[in-house]
């Protein structure tokens, strides 16, 4: 199918890049674990970084937003430019600006250094959604969910030994240590990618840079599965943050006054989100992702009533950001596999559209959700994710005819 005066109409066929090889998909998915990673670094940072430059722990959230704001940018800016450059050259341009970046925000001395150079990380973290697109492109059609599914757990694990990693790091040589550490493991990456990426052999299109990224917004209008998984990416991807955005900040205060290490290791009991992305790639590839979505949205709200009870128990915690993680995951794969059976030859700009959306949602939980902790404590914060969550999944609910499911061979 072609775009009609998009971008794609200047495609020609040519050549293909070989089918993903298991071990080039398992480094795609290391790749992107470890720029998401860059991302939620800060999360159980936070106090410490307002101590170190003088923020209030009511406004602290600021560091995570203009992360997502910079990711957002990215996801507008630079992404398309995966259906219109070799895309191999620019995965590996945006990992070799990425290091300078961590390396900035490493030897920040003011506060406003550090916010501008988090932009910075954010926007060049965005490489994750050109692997996603490209993973997708070069997968087999009959296995592209199982794909995205394999990338996506590598998102998922990034995600949760990024707070691990980052609070332990933090413990033993300070916070700063941490994005020192991210630009060395980067640096390797990239080298480790420069012998495996395939060649790009194919042409891309031909179009003017303005006209590439006006595409992105013309594909919402063209395309109804875009628009509606987006809404659902902003309200699932909103609700998340809300919860990890001011978990540290109890869980750092007495009663329970644990350490980073601890608070990080707290991700871990994510896991199983890694787990949901994989299984929900596979039944998005025997045509169950609407099915899939259900169960996912219907289990990130009644996670919240596990997560409400953090006050007197921390095992309330723990099932609460198993069930969440791996409900979101489980819609994530879902959305990605039903957005990326439309113009194939458009994908970058698609995962562009589709996540500006989830950065949308995730710059306005962590903001939103330190808002309502500092006037409302923990209880606020339950009630807001349950409500975004409650909307999603009435969202889904009364939509869900307008995307039937694809059923495999039918």
């Amino acid at each position: 199918m072609s775009i009609n005066c998009s971008p794609a109409s200047d495609d020609v066929a040519a050549p293909i890049a070989p089918p993903l090889s298991r071990g080039v998909a398992l480094l795609f998915s290391v790749a992107c674990g470890l720029a998401v990673a860059n991302v939620y670094f800060a999360q159980p940072l936070l106090d410490t970084m307002a101590d170190t430059f003088g923020i209030s722990h009511a406004t602290v959230g600021i560091v995570i937003t203009v992360t997502q704001i910079g990711y957002g940018a990215g996801l507008l800016l630079v992404v398309p430019l995966g259906d219109l450059l070799d895309r191999r050259r620019l995965i590996l341009g945006q990992s070799l600006l990425s290091v300078l970046a961590l390396l900035a925000v490493a030897f920040a001395p003011t506060a406003m250094a550090l916010l501008a150079s988090m932009a910075v990380v954010g926007l060049l973290a965005v490489v994750t959604q050109v692997l996603v697109a490209y993973a997708a492109h070069l997968a087999d059609p009959s296995e592209r969910g199982r794909i995205v599914g394999v990338v996506t757990s590598g998102i998922v694990i990034g995600i949760l030994l990024a707070r691990s990693v980052s609070g332990t790091l933090s413990d033993l040589f300070g916070w700063r240590s941490v994005y020192v550490a991210s630009a060395g493991a980067t640096l390797l990456v990239v080298v480790a990618l420069s012998q495996a990426l395939p060649r790009q052999t194919e042409r891309s299109a031909r179009v003017s840079y303005p006209r590439l990224i006006g595409s992105v917004f013309k594909l919402f209008v063209e395309e109804r599965v875009l628009r509606i998984r987006a809404v659902l990416a902003l309200l699932i991807f909103a609700a998340i943050t809300t919860l990890l955005t001011p978990m540290v900040l109890p869980l750092a205060a007495p009663p329970f006054s644990l350490s980073h290490t601890e608070i990080g290791l707290f991700g871990l009991a994510g896991a199983a989100g890694a787990l949901g992305a994989s299984r929900a790639g596979r039944l998005s590839d025997l045509g169950f992702a609407q099915r899939t979505t259900g169960i996912g949205l219907a289990l990130m709200l009644l996670s919240w009533g596990a997560i409400a009870l953090l006050p007197w128990s921390l095992w309330g915690l723990i099932v609460g950001v198993v069930a969440i993680d791996f409900g979101l995951q489980s819609v994530h794969v879902a959305n990605q596999s039903l957005i990326y059976r439309v113009r194939p030859e458009a994908r970058s700009r698609l995962v562009a559209g589709y996540m500006l959306f989830y950065s949308l949602g995730s710059a306005s939980g962590s903001i939103g959700s330190t808002l309502v902790y500092a006037e409302a404590g923990w209880n606020g914060v339950c009630l807001l994710g349950a409500t975004l969550s409650g909307i999603a999944f009435l969202f889904w609910l009364f939509t869900k005819h307008l995307t039937p499911e694809m059923r495999k061979g039918s």
